[in-house]
């Protein structure tokens, strides 16, 4: 791994940590008991996950910002770049290759972030998980669970959003302002509000696997289990929306 991966791996982890802190503690305030945001309901959540992307984008700006397996084989699916800079007269330049080495770092490091950030969000309201709450609440605050269970519909519902999202990340391309994250938060608050009451809109598979892995290891009083039959329905989901939208984007115009 040279300097430059070693740089985006350190981006990526602390990027997606941020995400998921931010992610899981919007949740853990509006579902856990006793707590001031309790029963803020899902536009809370909703737009609490957006601020969530906002700012894990700012934090892992070094690396491209990817924070999520979908986005990182959607690039390497459509040949973008994995990361660039933009040096003076707007000329802008790749720093990362998108090759299967280097997503590999990509992705392992988008899963320790998830795990770390899950386990600050359980440290911030841990007397909050010590109450009495059902374990499927607990659970919640961790990873995504069906409305309505039918593991192929709940499998085409992440495809679908997944592939919004990294579709329109493809033809964002690189964005050298603030103008990125913002748009890629609103985004993501859009595909909430449309389309992630059926699963809650993983879109992510590490926002999903790495705090359930948390929330397995984690001394959570009456946690229950990890509903582990239906986990890979947001893993597999949003990688096949995320390779959709590489492809349709390599043949598109991006």
């Amino acid at each position: 791994m040279g300097t430059l991966m070693s740089q985006a791996f350190v981006s990526e982890i602390l990027g997606t940590a941020m995400l998921i802190l931010l992610g899981a503690g919007v949740v853990a305030n509006v579902i856990l008991p006793g707590t001031k945001g309790f029963g803020g309901g899902w536009l809370l959540i909703n737009f609490g996950w957006g601020l969530a992307v906002f700012a894990g984008v700012f934090t892992a700006f070094k690396s491209g910002a990817h924070l999520n397996p979908a986005v990182t084989i959607g690039l390497l699916t459509a040949d973008q770049p994995f990361a660039t800079k933009t040096g003076p007269d707007d000329m802008v330049t790749v720093t990362i290759e998108p090759t299967v080495g280097n997503a590999f770092w990509y992705i392992l490091a988008q899963l320790i972030g998830a795990f770390i950030g899950a386990v600050l969000a359980w440290m911030a309201y841990k007397k909050h998980f010590d109450q009495e709450a059902e374990p499927g609440i607990k659970l919640a605050v961790f990873s995504t669970g069906p409305a309505l269970r039918s593991y192929a519909w709940n499998f085409v519902t992440e495809v679908i959003a997944t592939f919004v999202l990294v579709f329109v990340v493809l033809a964002f391309g690189p964005t050298p302002s603030g103008l990125g994250p913002l748009a890629v938060a609103l985004l993501v608050v859009g595909i909430g509000a449309s389309l992630g009451g059926p699963t809650g809109y993983a879109i992510n598979p590490a926002r999903d696997l790495a705090p359930r892995i948390a929330h397995a290891v984690l001394p959570i009083p009456n946690k229950g289990g990890g509903d582990w039959s239906y986990a890979w329905v947001p893993v597999l989901g949003p990688l096949v929306g995320g390779v959709l939208a590489g492809l349709l984007a390599n043949v598109y115009i991006f």
